[in-house]
């Protein structure tokens, strides 16, 4: 096959799965489509779940492993959407749909990647992971299928970067926090305003700076997203509850950070929800890194979470189309985006 054959490969597919739809939880029928496909090709996999893996046929445990990683999930179209978000529309280069930049483009490209290096002189075993779940960080996701998976030397996973490689990721914690008082009437000198115990905590919240900033990553930033507090205008609120985003970089573990904030909040009570999604980073002198800033690659350092935050072992981000599109109304993908993605995957990995 030429490589104009494994480009309209990967174009099908990504329509097909642009009218699957996908939504986070939901992806049974995408998953399917892929293992339809993957059937297709004579490329046996496994599937546990809706998350699918498939490893060379000339596997040899000696040898390092590969792994290439996307996702087949969505988030939810949002309203502003002025096309069918589940029909796939090709305008020029354009390819729109829900999904489609984010991360269906990284999907097919990586997957098309594999299938050419399979065919080529390699010192590696190369292993191609689609994951479910993951705009949720959903325990039935990557999580699920990693335990299954042989061990992996170093990840590359597709998601949206302009095909720069992201080198490090902001970690993310969500913290739940509770001040309590006592209800009275709001028109006698009564109760103990929930509101007013909790203002000197979140002012301290707004104001601290945490001082390890990260040369790609910046600083590990906090901020207040939800106050929820009161019921009616004439009663004192006996609770007020508030939600903390928390993205740390690599300087800062979640579980570091939240005992910090918990020895510093006078009033409040804090409840953090998962600790799992650190930060993550690969050595900017790994050969793979040192491989694409010969290529002209500008590795740099990304705030959006990914997968990547599941995975024990080094990755890095590296996919077709602009994180900028993600989530929004009019998603797309351009055709020359996955033929470059593609291209360069191919030539990374034969190196």
């Amino acid at each position: 096959m030429e490589m104009h054959d494994y480009l309209n490969d990967a174009v099908e597919l990504l329509k097909q799965l642009i009218e699957t739809p996908s939504v986070s939880r939901d992806e049974s029928r995408a998953a399917d489509v892929l293992s339809d496909r993957l059937n297709r090709w004579s490329l046996p996999h496994g599937r546990e779940g809706n998350n699918l893996w498939v490893g060379c046929l000339d596997w040899d445990d000696s040898r390092p492993t590969v792994m290439l990683n996307a996702h087949i999930d969505t988030v939810k179209p949002v309203s502003t959407w002025t096309r069918d978000p589940f029909r796939a529309t090709l305008e020029g280069d354009k390819l729109f749909g829900l999904g489609s930049n984010d991360c269906g483009g990284g999907l097919v490209a990586t997957l098309q990647a594999y299938r050419i290096m399979l065919h080529r002189p390699r010192n590696f075993n190369l292993l191609w992971v689609a994951s479910c779940e993951e705009e949720v960080s959903g325990k039935d996701g990557f999580s699920r299928v990693l335990p299954l998976l042989p061990p992996v030397s170093v990840a590359i996973v597709g998601e949206p970067t302009g095909m720069q490689p992201a080198i490090a990721e902001k970690g993310l914690m969500v913290i739940d926090g509770y001040a309590h008082g006592v209800s009275g009437h709001a028109a006698r000198n009564e109760g103990v305003n929930a509101i007013y115990e909790a203002l000197d905590d979140l002012v301290w919240l707004r104001d601290y700076r945490f001082r390890k900033e990260s040369p790609l990553l910046g600083p590990t930033k906090m901020t207040v997203t939800v106050v929820e507090a009161g019921t009616q205008h004439n009663v004192v609120p006996d609770r007020l509850h508030f939600v903390i985003d928390v993205r740390t970089n690599e300087f800062y573990q979640n579980e570091y950070v939240f005992d910090f904030l918990k020895k510093h909040m006078k009033k409040c009570e804090l409840q953090a929800r998962s600790f799992r999604l650190h930060s993550s980073c690969i050595a900017e002198d790994h050969p793979l890194v040192v491989r694409l800033k010969s290529m002209g690659k500008t590795p740099f350092g990304s705030p959006t979470l990914s997968d990547q935050a599941l995975m024990p072992f080094p990755s890095f981000k590296l996919g077709p189309g602009e994180s900028s599109r993600s989530h929004s109304a009019d998603e797309y993908i351009c055709i020359g985006e996955i033929r470059d993605a593609i291209e360069t995957y191919v030539r990374l990995l034969s190196a």
